[in-house]
């Protein structure tokens, strides 16, 4: 496979979580959302690391490292909207006002 279908399969991936982030009420869908520009991402650091073929591998390393702030992000983020949940009774992001004055 060519670098190129790497880099339009990461592209699809990165465009459907935009449009999950934008389009989504629900909380836990947009943070799926965010998972999936996440992967984009990690995909297109590992294609064009391996295309680059450097010594450092640096492509993989932050690939590693998006990875670990993805499964950071998904603890806190649920945390967060479990919480939200029980005290609201809606994981609507649009209905989300508890930080206001």
């Amino acid at each position: 496979m060519t670098v190129v279908q790497f880099a339009l399969l990461a592209s699809a991936l990165f465009a459907i979580g935009v449009y999950g982030v934008l389009a989504r009420r629900n909380a836990i869908m947009v943070l799926l959302s965010v998972e999936l520009m996440l992967s984009g991402v990690g995909i297109n650091l590992v294609a064009f690391g391996a295309l680059w073929q450097d010594l450092q591998a640096t492509g993989q390393i932050f690939a590693l490292f998006v990875i670990a702030v993805a499964a950071a992000e998904v603890g806190i983020g649920l945390a967060i909207v479990l919480l939200v949940f029980r005290n609201r009774r809606s994981a609507n992001v649009d209905e989300l006002d508890l930080m206001r004055w």
